[in-house]
């Protein structure tokens, strides 16, 4: 019964506080809605057969930069600590802050580095398929 009432805040409206005399507030803000990515580009639909919903933890140490890859399902995140700054193939870069979040780019070639002194931290939603890989690496 609690997962169901919890479940319930989420789902109503924006950045609402509940509070129950006896029992303290459960304070719920939006962090994101939208229907794009951070590049403006329309998410694509959701798989219609085996759906998949994959959380990750990332810490990735300052000076990193990780390789250039591309998702093939939606994703979005909040960055936790540190600055990352994510570029795509073409040169547009979004730079990310403790707090920010951030709707990926779906199938577009883009990679993330950490040119701050501390590790980013940060954690992904992936809405996903069975048996489809989350993200693949570009060969070079």
């Amino acid at each position: 019964m609690f997962v169901l009432s919890i479940s319930s805040f989420a789902q109503s409206n924006d950045a609402q506080t509940y509070t129950k005399k006896s029992q303290g507030e459960i304070k719920v803000t939006q962090i994101l809605k939208t229907t794009k990515d951070w590049d403006g580009n329309a998410l694509p639909p959701y798989p219609s057969k085996n759906p998949e919903i994959t959380i990750l933890s990332y810490e990735i140490p300052p000076g990193i930069r990780l390789p250039m890859h591309k998702h093939l399902v939606i994703n979005a995140g909040v960055v936790l600590q540190g600055k990352l700054t994510v570029m795509t193939k073409d040169g547009k870069q979004l730079i990310l802050n403790p707090g920010d979040s951030i709707v990926e780019l779906v199938n577009r070639w883009h990679y993330g580095v950490n040119y701050g002194s501390v590790p980013v931290k940060l954690i992904m939603f992936y809405a996903g398929e069975v048996g489809v890989p989350l993200a693949i690496k570009e060969k070079n």
